[in-house]
């Protein structure tokens, strides 16, 4: 399945705020050097949401022209859990997810990125006929280009979505061009899927995702270094060269030739505790201009 993807430096951003109005997360990036971003389109844990206003909307893509962004995308609130067998949480969690794609197409945001959920205990075969549903669901619900990107999970308490399989089946069940895939270095470390970010390691783990679900499909990783050992299923971030996975560890990443298309996007603590900074997007900048 592989595409011929060509070798180039990519896109490098973070997670940044938009508090105060959707425009501030421009300024927010720029700050800190990135050329691509994620943001929360609403609260994050909350189930209640608005469409952000026309005013809004007007002023954040005026200063989306000026600036240095090229590719903005959406993280669903922690509250979704497409899995779940409870027809309450089930029904607010596609409500919720349907209004952040909503958000994510009025802003012209590629797509949301979020976690599948869990099924507690139900056989995963079950919960993947679960899941398809309610994901064609939310995609009939909103028109247009705009994905659901579904990111790989550090496992743990029966979540769905944990390998390139399991991701695999579920968008080959949607056959929709619209579902593609975020992975997060983290998460897959955590999850007990890859030990060590070789160089031999790294390949392995893309190739099984090419294989699974073809590898133009992968449109952004989560660059994370991870604060918990191997196979952990613990979900905490580190930042980059401080953590398990070490720089090094990115240092190969940055070499394979399979990622070097997808957007690369900081959710690490900063190192002054505030969020992905400037330091953390020189260090992943310095690893391509030192190939």
């Amino acid at each position: 399945m592989t595409s011929s993807l060509k070798k180039t430096s990519p896109r490098i951003g973070a997670h940044v705020s938009a508090a105060g109005g959707l425009k501030n997360c421009i300024a927010n990036a720029e700050n800190i050097g990135a050329t691509c971003i994620q943001i929360f389109g609403a609260s994050p844990r909350q189930w209640n949401t608005s469409m952000p206003s026309e005013e809004d909307v007007r002023a954040y893509h005026e200063t989306l022209k000026k600036s240095i962004v090229e590719a903005i995308y959406l993280h669903a609130p922690y509250l979704v859990n497409l899995a779940t067998l409870d027809k309450e949480m089930l029904k607010k969690s596609v409500a919720l997810l349907t209004a952040h794609l909503k958000i994510a197409d009025s802003i012209g945001a590629r797509g949301v990125i979020f976690h599948i959920g869990s099924g507690k205990g139900r056989q995963k075969e079950f919960m993947t006929a679960h899941v398809v549903e309610a994901m064609k669901e939310i995609l009939s619900s909103v028109h247009g280009d705009t994905q659901l990107i579904i990111e790989n999970c550090a496992g743990g308490g029966d979540r769905i979505g944990v390998t390139a399989k399991e991701i695999g089946d579920i968008i080959r069940k949607i056959g929709s061009p619209r579902v593609t895939v975020c992975i997060d270095t983290a998460h897959a470390f955590e999850a007990g899927i890859i030990d060590e970010y070789s160089a031999e390691k790294i390949h392995a783990l893309f190739d099984e995702f090419d294989k699974e679900i073809g590898i133009d499909r992968v449109v952004a990783l989560h660059v994370n270094d991870s604060k918990t050992a191997f196979n952990s299923h613990h979900d905490r971030h580190e930042n980059i060269g401080e953590g398990y996975i070490g720089l090094e560890g990115f240092k190969n990443l940055a070499r394979e030739p399979l990622v070097q298309h997808m957007d690369w996007i900081l959710e690490v603590p900063g190192f002054d505790d505030t969020g992905p900074d400037k330091k953390n997007v020189d260090i992943l900048k310095k690893l391509f201009s030192s190939l």
